[in-house]
Formats: structure tokens, sequence, C-alpha cells
């Protein structure tokens, strides 16, 4: 039998090759998709996000543990849809126009996939109109909008004014976070939520979803 409790260990260490064998030994013995995704790969990832938000680990050992998770849910995607595992919910991400810092933005990517959302990554230096147009493309639950820089940050409140223009502001909850974001400042523009760290930032989309 797969074991996979280990598979969630190896995980956390960032062992993609261990990760990888044992999710296609799960799926050779006919185990269930839903299982492997969560106890497998989710729990895993469910650990890193609470050691990363103590402070236990950082970043290089999360970026590692995401990668493990993401050659083992490659093994998962083909068989996900006809499992019926369904997204917890949509996300679209990107960091705000004129701002290139991708770090954070990453990081909750990673977060939220280990929570079992769909992300939508747009990359960096995303305009306001960007935003809004992948939203209603994918249509998203969640606009998530980093910012590094004080200079940028002012553009999340014209993703907020964007998508009320689009006429999408009551379907989309728009969250911001980043080094110079506050919760003044999230207020202040109208955003709807703001997360401090990757790991709220995730349980946060997931409270949104519910």
């Amino acid at each position: 039998m797969a074991d996979l409790q280990a598979c969630s260990e190896f995980l956390q260490k960032g062992k993609a090759n261990e990760v990888k064998e044992i999710v296609q030994q799960a799926l050779d013995e006919g185990m269930n998709i839903k299982e492997i995704l969560e106890e497998g790969l989710m729990s895993g990832m469910n650990i890193i996000g609470v050691k990363f938000k103590n402070n236990e680990i950082f970043i290089p050992e999360v970026l590692i543990a995401a990668r493990a998770m993401n050659a083992g849910a490659a093994l998962l995607k083909p068989f996900m849809k006809d499992a019926g595992v369904e997204p917890k919910g949509t996300a679209v991400i990107g960091t705000v126009k004129g701002d290139l810092h991708d770090i954070g933005k990453n990081l909750v990517a990673m977060m939220m996939e280990g929570k079992g959302f769909k992300i939508v990554d747009l990359g960096t230096d995303i305009t306001a109109q960007k935003y809004i147009e992948a939203a209603i493309e994918h249509d998203a639950d969640i606009i998530c909008c980093s910012a590094l820089l004080t200079t940028t940050m002012n553009e999340m409140g014209n993703v907020v004014k964007a998508a009320t223009e689009a006429g999408i502001r009551d379907k989309v909850k728009i969250m911001v976070g980043g080094a110079p974001v506050t919760q003044s400042f999230c207020d202040t523009i109208g955003a709807d939520y703001y997360t401090p760290d990757a790991t709220s930032a995730a349980e946060t989309a997931l409270t949104i979803c519910a």
C-alpha cells in the first residue's frame, strides 16, 4: 500500500522524486484521487504553511516543498475531473503595475494551490484592466494584488475601481498584501481583505469560498 503519510513527510522535505514515486504507486493501486491529494499532498503543504507562519522555516524551504507538491499534483491532474475533485475556488493573482517583485506573490499562489485553489498567475507589472479581464475570463472568486513598493501600491485602488466599473465588484473579493500594505490602506481603497503573510492569505481565501 502506498504510504501517504510518508508522501506528506517527503513533500515537507522537498523530495520531489520520492513524492512522485508514492503518488504513482497510489495511482497504480487504484487509490482514491481525493485521498491522495488531501492526505499525501495538501496535508504536507498545510504543515509547511503553519511552520512558515511561525518562522520555523523560511522561503527556500517553502519553495522546494511547493515544487515537490507540484510534481505530485501533476500526476493527479489528468484524473481529478473524472474523480469529481473540484477546485475550492479560482483566484487571479499578480503583482501590480510598475512592480516586478514576485517572491511574495509566488508564495501566496503556492499556499493557495496547496489549499486546493485553481490559480491564474498573471505575473508581475499587471495593470488593473488585466486583473479584471482575467477575473471575468476565468470566472474568478478572488483577485489577489501584491506590491512591495509604496510607489506602486496605489494601483491596488485602481483594481478596486476597475472591478466596480466592470460590474463584477459584488461577485469578486479583492485581497491585497505586500510589505508596505496595511489593514488601514486596504480599508481606504475599499478592498475586501488584507493579510500579512502567504499562509494567512490562503486561509482567508478558504473562508471566502467556504
